[in-house]
């Protein structure tokens, strides 16, 4: 059995120009779209969360882009992304954040729910939305904290 010839030097699935088949990466990060996906997320996200009665006292600082910025910082380094969250704030330690806020069962449907719409907006394919939304859906359960 002969190895696969470098991505290089090989041919158009189809035969025809401009027909190749994707690079693939196994960095989920660049393969969903790097920093744009991620700031689309972060977006989407907390235009809900602004709105939700529920959620927005979680927050306290009146303007959400520190928050966004965490998030996104967060989002970004655990999917493979630079590595400026671990620069800037140290180890996510995300259970210890999250401990001064009621986390109950009802906000974290809530948060699912905002990040529900999130994630549907970035359009993925079902294999990198059913990883994402798997993380997602684990972390927010991990959070609750209150009954």
């Amino acid at each position: 059995m002969s190895p696969v010839p470098p991505a290089a030097s090989r041919l158009p699935l189809s035969g025809q120009p401009g027909f190749a088949q994707p690079a693939y990466t196994d960095n989920f990060y660049e393969a969903v779209g790097g920093h744009a996906t991620f700031v689309k997320l972060v977006d989407v996200f907390y235009d809900g969360v602004a709105e939700d009665p529920l959620m927005r006292p979680m927050y306290p600082e009146e303007d959400l882009t520190a928050a966004k910025e965490r998030l996104l910082l967060f989002l970004e380094q655990y999917w493979g992304g630079p590595r400026t969250y671990s620069e800037q704030r140290g180890h996510p330690r995300l259970r210890m954040r999250h401990m001064p806020f009621a986390v109950s069962p009802q906000a974290r449907d809530a948060w699912l729910r905002h990040m529900r719409g999130a994630v549907d907006s970035l359009e993925l394919s079902p294999l990198h939305e059913a990883t994402l939304w798997d993380y997602l859906e684990r972390a927010a359960h991990s959070m609750v904290n209150s009954a």
